[in-house]
Formats: C-alpha cells, structure tokens, sequence
C-alpha cells in the first residue's frame, strides 16, 4: 500500500519528468498525453527502482557542483585543444588507480560519470573501493585534481568523504 509520503514522491516525480517532457517537446500539446503517459510510466519505474529516492541531496552544493563542472569543462576542453594543436605541449597519459573515498554507490558513480566527462580524464574501471582513470596528462597532480572533483560531488549529497589510503599512478 502506498503511504502518503510515498504518494507525495510519486506526484512529484511525475511532475518534474512530464515538465522535461514539456520541454523537449517545445511546449507542442500534440504530444501532451502521450508525454503524460510515459512520464507517469518513468515515475513508476523510478519508485520501483529507487522508492526512497536519492538521499541526501544538497541544492547548494548541487549548484556549486554546475559551476564547478561548467569552468573545468571549458578549461579542461582548452587544454585539449592546445594539446592538440600544438605537439610540442606535453601529454603523459597514464592510468590512474584512485582510492575512493565515496561510499554512497549514487556519489560514486556521479564521480566516475563526471571524470569521464570532464575533457583529459575518463573513468576506465570501478572495482570495489579503487577507481581506474586514463588520464591524458599526469605530469602534474592528477590525485589531487581528482580529489576535488571527488570533494564537490561529496557536496552534491551533503556527505561527509572517509579516509583514503592513498592514490597511485
């Protein structure tokens, strides 16, 4: 049986995805019942899949982590670019293996999402507590920049990071 909070988190999930639906579909009201239909399907799904939803989320640290993501993406992009227009710049690429200090398995791969995103690093593999990363240039302090990308989605959950034994290149 469905209990008020879980009534409350279903409607709201159905709003928030027929309102992208909305969007996508440039406001079109052809497709309004149908986007109604599967954004109450998705909703459905999504309380099945993760009935509690995501816990923990900070609206704070969730917009520092955009503006932290926007700025690396455009330098980090850059640097690519000058790497690659200029061969005479320095690349030492290198995997990476990272000591996470997320224990949560949404922040873990919202982290390793995010590296892979983010221009000059992909996440290569998770196993256990130890992320693997290709990273296009380690000449500099490739474990400490992964550590902030770390520490801003640790913000984004409100979370608290444990100890790390220590990163390898």
């Amino acid at each position: 049986m469905m209990t008020l909070t879980s009534l409350r988190r279903f409607l709201v999930r159905w709003i928030v995805i027929a309102a992208v639906w909305w969007i996508i579909s440039e406001g079109d009201g052809s497709s309004l019942w149908l986007g109604a239909l599967v954004a109450l399907a998705a909703a459905a799904l999504s309380m099945s899949l993760r009935p509690d939803g995501i816990p923990g989320l900070s609206p704070l640290g969730a917009l520092r982590f955009a503006g932290y993501f926007l700025v690396n993406s455009v330098l980090g992009g850059v640097d690519v670019a000058m790497r690659a227009l200029k061969p005479s710049m320095p690349i030492d690429p290198r995997f990476v293996s990272y000591p996470l200090r997320l224990t949560d398995v949404s922040a873990r791969v919202l982290f390793a999402n995010t590296l892979s995103l983010l221009p000059g690093t992909l996440s290569a593999q998770l196993s256990g507590d130890t992320l693997v990363v290709h990273a296009l240039d380690c000449s500099g302090d490739v474990i400490g920049e992964i550590a902030q990308v770390e520490e801003r989605v640790a913000g984004v959950f409100g979370i608290a990071l444990a100890e790390a034994s220590g990163g390898a290149v």
